[in-house]
């Protein structure tokens, strides 16, 4: 498997890869190429003279390069001008990359940081699955919010066809995962639309104990999405949130549905969001 990592070489993101359990975590999922990209916006110099900018940054992700290599991936390192999320998913569509991956801290007023606005602009034109990986503040420095990233995982469901597509993502993560949730969130339904929701999970259910042979339970709620589901990642304890974007266009951009912006911009945990499968060029 071959993943593009983005990182803006601060802190947050070498606490996020010097994880020695999230590093584990990409090798039981059978990651062993790493693409390790960082963005210089156009706008952005050394400001020092005789100093390049990408050389600067070329410079900076070898301590991080390491780190990759001393744990047995194979590692090619990029760095790219321009809009963040433009190169990264750019980069990820050239080398056919299997995921991308991205730290968040949430919102901050910092320049050239993969949080919030990045973040979702990546998530909104992404054509390859995406890795939200939660970073958080400590006394020490930083340090990824939830490790055993793929351990437990929450999946939330509105049945649509870009809810399969996240849903057929799930072998990818034999081998990390140990537990599944399963969540469908309804509206105001009737006892009979609630009964064939269930059902429906019932079968999904069993489909991944058969094919994985995990630990699967299986949840249908009424209510507000983003609640529901942030409050069923707490009650069974998930590591991260598979859900799928919704979108079509022939220019590979997404309108993410708004349940799952929210969960990317506003979550707290590690979200793994599966795009609808991209429409050829013609």
């Amino acid at each position: 498997m071959r993943i593009v990592f983005a990182t803006d070489l601060s802190d947050a993101n070498e606490a996020a890869i010097e994880s020695r359990t999230c590093l584990d975590c990409l090798d039981n999922i059978g990651v062993t190429e790493v693409h390790l990209l960082t963005v210089v916006p156009d706008n952005v110099s050394s400001g020092l003279p005789g100093m390049d900018a990408a050389t600067d940054a070329r410079e900076a992700l070898a301590p991080q390069r390491r780190v990759f290599e001393r744990a047995g991936f194979d590692v090619e390192t990029h760095v790219a001008r321009g809009t963040p999320h433009r190169r990264i998913n750019g980069l990820a569509e050239r080398l056919d990359a299997d995921m991308i991956v991205v730290g968040s801290r949430g919102e901050a007023p910092l320049r050239n940081r993969l949080i919030g606005g990045t973040v979702r602009n990546v998530a909104r034109t992404a054509v390859r699955p995406l890795l939200v990986e939660r970073i958080e503040e400590t006394p020490d420095g930083h340090a990824v919010r939830k490790e055993h990233l793929f351990q437990n995982v929450l999946y939330a469901t509105d049945f649509s066809e870009n809810a399969a597509r996240a849903y057929d993502f799930f072998p990818a993560l034999t081998g990390a995962t140990e537990r599944a949730s399963l969540l469908h969130v309804g509206g105001r339904e009737d006892s009979a639309s609630m009964r064939d929701a269930e059902e429906r999970l019932d079968e999904l259910a069993s489909d991944l104990r058969d094919q994985m042979g995990i630990d699967v339970e299986t949840s249908v709620r009424s209510g507000n999405p983003v609640e529901e589901i942030t409050a069923e990642e707490e009650r069974v304890g998930a590591t991260t949130t598979l859900i799928g974007a919704r979108g079509t266009s022939r220019l590979r951009r997404l309108l993410l549905g708004s349940t799952a912006e929210s969960i990317v911009a506003r979550g707290t945990n590690n979200v793994l969001l599966v795009p609808p499968e991209a429409t050829p060029s013609r």
